[in-house]
């Protein structure tokens, strides 16, 4: 059965099918929440959500979790599930959602920050593994256009994290949802798409490029999504790496989800190797919009994160190393666990 392209207003689908009629069925029941596209902010708010970490550079407690270079995190927002990156390995976010006692089974939709490796590779196993228990568990993944283009080295090899998994995953029964621009998954919860880069954030590690018609660019990730939610509180931000840059992310999700302060930043904000001159810009554009709690996983890097912290104020309950089992929700603030509390 070979993958077939639909194309709707809203989202293109890659899935397979073997029939028109097939096609059209899904079409009508994939994408549950693309009423409301990129533009003026709604009233929306999503009134209850925790983000827990499943996958992140550090180990949280003792036999509940171990660290690997990559992200993964579980989204519960007003009884919906959304599983956001995979992790590298291809067993990590199973084995840790096992240890820390978390059933995925019923997660339905995957979001995909980006392409690269530590952020996809565990798709596969988790739609073979899951959908012995559940066929439709991980078979929706939303990503961003642009997201399957190669990432070419400079010897012209494709290094994008999906090119060995995309047809795999589709005879699976999965299907991908291509966005071009934001779109509101749930009544106040957006997955951004391609965010505007205003800011002149150089939040991608370098040696990689694009093909275009002008001829071969650097790659930028452009594809580079998050997760925003629109809560009673403020805007909370999740993201897996932050290629766009965490403060062009900031502005974009407060012209989605309209002013307020940003409650809460989760996720990798790749600064790792950022300069303090970086992180002082950072930190006062990030205090300026009021943030109140700071998350910091994966490529954000510790020293960063605790340079962040200072610049923003806060303290060691409310900006945090993220570690695997963290987690933040609304209306509690931040959980460290036990290594990084």
């Amino acid at each position: 059965m070979s993958p077939t392209f639909v194309e709707d207003a809203r989202a293109r689908t890659w899935f397979a099918v073997s029939s028109p009629a097939i096609a059209l069925l899904v079409l009508a029941v994939l994408c549950f929440g693309c009423a409301h596209a990129d533009g003026a902010a709604s009233d929306h708010r999503v009134t209850s959500l925790k983000i827990t970490v499943l996958v992140t550079n550090l180990a949280g407690d003792p036999r509940e979790g171990d660290g690997e270079w990559g992200y993964a995190a579980l989204v519960e927002a007003d009884g919906h599930r959304f599983l956001y990156d995979t992790g590298a390995s291809p067993d990590m976010v199973l084995r840790n959602a096992r240890l820390l006692k978390i059933d995925l089974s019923d997660v339905e939709d995957v979001v995909l920050s980006h392409n690269h490796w530590d952020h996809v590779g565990g798709l596969l196993s988790l739609r073979r593994e899951l959908s012995r228990i559940n066929p439709r568990a991980m078979s929706r993944v939303h990503v961003a256009a642009g997201i399957f283009q190669p990432r070419l080295t400079q010897a012209g090899e494709d290094h994008n994290g999906l090119k060995d998994i995309k047809a795999e995953y589709l005879a699976t029964g999965g299907q991908f949802i291509v966005h071009e621009s934001a779109v509101e998954l749930l009544p106040g919860l957006w997955f951004s798409g391609p965010v505007p880069r205003h800011n002149d954030e150089h939040n991608w590690s370098p040696g990689l490029s694009l093909q275009t018609a002008a001829g071969r660019v650097e790659d930028n990730v452009p594809e580079d999504s998050s997760l925003i939610f629109r809560t009673r509180d403020g805007i909370v931000i999740l993201t897996g790496c932050g290629h766009a840059g965490i403060v062009n992310i900031s502005e974009y999700a407060r012209h989605l989800a309209g002013p307020g302060p940003l409650l809460g930043v989760v996720g990798g904000l790749h600064l790792f190797a950022a300069s303090d001159a970086t992180l002082e810009w950072t930190g006062a554009k990030l205090k300026a919009y009021d943030l109140r709690n700071l998350l910091a996983g994966h490529c954000t890097g510790i020293e960063a994160t605790y340079r962040l912290r200072e610049r923003l104020g806060l303290d060691r309950r409310t900006a945090v190393v993220s570690a695997v089992g963290s987690s933040f929700t609304l209306g509690k603030g931040i959980d460290a666990r036990e290594l990084a509390q």
